[in-house]
């Protein structure tokens, strides 16, 4: 077994920052270039970004762990993954139970290079270039096939990436409902300027200066995300409060207030 972490050995972009690798660098990962950790530390300088990152790494930790000790779910589709870094998905199930299969999605050609590199060993995880906006091509894709049986409970991950859909989120949410047998999971976070609009203004200029655009919607937004799904408790709360039980994902209680989550059961 190699030591450290494997780098990307194609033409990754290290040119220019890219989003993914900037999430990998505010959760303490290797697979970013020094564009990123430039703008990662002034960004830091500004507001609490990496505290932000690591509230929703810390709500997808404990989603996975949930699923896979106490609900017996083994399979896992993790939609707008970004780079598998610290913390992830594969590496959080898999320590409880090797069976589990984990399919990222990414539509990002640099994150999916890292991602391929990163998984390569890994039989059980891959990721899929797929737009998350294109149900049907995330589930017929033969990694997808291959890895995820949709007649089996599965937990569907959308950690982070609904405020990236702009239009009519609602009804990318409930495609993927459809596919889901009964016991699947699904799991979500979004960005809100409910409590913090400050802040996430901030972030959204960031956001904006990476070419990308971050929609952050209301409470009452996010319930209709939800809507029809049995909530675990406590509901639809801010993720960083998501049965942290004493665990504080940040030092930041402004940070911690700008993201909601919710886990539903079909």
């Amino acid at each position: 077994m190699q030591d450290g972490p494997k780098r990307v050995t194609t033409n990754g972009d290290s040119e220019r920052p890219n989003v993914a690798r900037l999430f990998d660098y505010y959760l303490g990962g290797a697979h970013n270039f020094a564009v990123d950790r430039v703008l990662a530390e002034e960004s830091i300088k500004r507001f609490p970004v990496a505290e932000m990152a690591r509230t929703i790494r810390s709500f997808s930790r404990r989603v996975v762990r949930l699923c896979v000790e106490e609900m017996g779910i083994r399979q896992f589709l993790d939609l707008g993954s970004g780079i598998p870094t610290a913390g992830n998905v594969h590496e959080v199930a898999q320590s409880v139970d090797p069976s589990c299969s984990v399919v990222y999605v990414d539509h990002d050609p640099v994150t999916v290079a890292h991602a391929r590199t990163m998984l390569r060993d890994n039989l059980s995880a891959a990721i899929v270039q797929a737009d998350v906006r294109d149900v049907g091509a995330v589930l017929r894709h033969p990694e997808t096939r291959r890895l995820i049986d949709f007649t089996k409970p599965t937990a569907v991950l959308m950690v982070g990436i609904l405020p990236y859909i702009v239009d009519e989120p609602a009804g990318v949410v409930a495609r993927y409902r459809a596919a889901l047998c009964e016991g699947s999971v699904l799991a979500l976070t979004h960005l809100t300027k409910d409590v913090e609009p400050d802040l996430v203004d901030r972030l959204l200029v960031l956001s904006g200066d990476l070419g990308s655009t971050l929609i952050p919607r209301s409470k009452q937004d996010v319930e209709e995300f939800v809507c029809g799904l049995k909530l675990l408790e406590p509901g639809l709360v801010l993720a960083a409060h998501w049965r942290a039980d004493g665990e504080l994902p940040g030092t930041s209680a402004a940070a911690d207030a700008s993201t909601y989550g919710a886990v539903g059961v079909i």
